[in-house]
């Protein structure tokens, strides 16, 4: 399965790599594996601001969550060059912006993990981690970092 024709299938464009807001590079190669640095959630080029249990809810997250796999996807194509050489999408750690009540961090998470299944099959099965925090930067609702394996 060519990785491309996949998400030319799924309506997806992948996008330029960001440029990083602080004092950190995109990512980082060491050996077979590539290092994702945190990506938040953006619509229409902006920060997709919210928080889970105040203002979104998980649906809409969910959704933003998909959004940053997107993004993801950009910038470990540059990383690498080619979708196809990787081996393994090995970890993904999700972080999501919620009061202390909401309780449903892992199904925003899903957003991501159920893109990269669709489009990795199973060279997308992956552990994962999902958390809430108090807040991120910019009042994002979502951030995910991403750890692949390559050949």
């Amino acid at each position: 399965m060519n990785i491309y024709d996949r998400l030319d299938e799924l309506n997806i464009t992948l996008p330029p790599v960001a440029t990083p807001a602080a004092a950190y590079v995109p990512f980082v190669q060491t050996g077979k594996l590539v290092f994702l640095s945190g990506h938040i959630a953006k619509k229409d080029g902006k920060v997709w601001v919210g928080q889970l249990g105040a203002n979104m809810n998980t649906d809409e997250a969910k959704l933003a969550a998909r959004a940053v796999a997107i993004d993801l996807l950009g910038t470990l194509h540059a990383a690498v060059g080619d979708l196809n050489k990787v081996t393994r999408i090995v970890k993904v750690m999700s972080l999501v912006n919620s009061t202390g009540s909401f309780t449903e961090q892992h199904l925003v998470t899903n957003g991501c993990s159920e893109l990269i299944g669709e489009i990795f099959g199973v060279k997308g099965a992956h552990a994962r981690s999902a958390f809430g925090v108090a807040q991120l930067p910019m009042g994002s609702c979502v951030e995910i970092e991403l750890i692949a394996e390559v050949a």
